[in-house]
């Protein structure tokens, strides 16, 4: 397992979390993630396996549907560095592009078709 680091755009919240090496992606077409067009994690964090440090209350949460997925960003700058899942709830994926030392605009992904849920 890896350690890896993270952040929004303006630093207001900072991550860090273990996992295996990431040489590739999940992209997801439902409504929102369509729109985001982040490259995610393919593993799942879970709540435990993850330190999160927010300043000024920059952490904010959009939810829709059946408000089980938390979509995650920075009320400052408006990055969205990770989410919890609908088909894992509690459980995060991380916005890829959020790392540090990982270019995801340079990773192969796949895609999952969350419209059909």
């Amino acid at each position: 397992m890896k350690e890896y680091k993270g952040s929004c755009h303006c630093g207001s919240i900072i991550f860090t979390f273990q996992g295996p090496d990431i040489d590739s992606g999940l992209r997801c077409n439902c409504s929102i993630c369509r729109r985001k067009g982040a490259t995610m994690t393919k593993f799942t964090v879970a709540p435990t396996e993850i330190s999160i440090d927010v300043k000024n209350d920059a952490l904010a949460t959009y939810e829709f549907g059946s408000r089980v997925a938390k979509h995650h960003f920075c009320s400052k700058c408006g990055i969205y560095p990770f989410h919890q899942t609908l088909r894992k709830p509690g459980h995060y994926r991380i916005n890829i592009g959020c790392l540090e030392g990982i270019d995801s605009s340079n990773l192969p992904f796949e895609v999952f078709d969350g419209a059909s849920i």
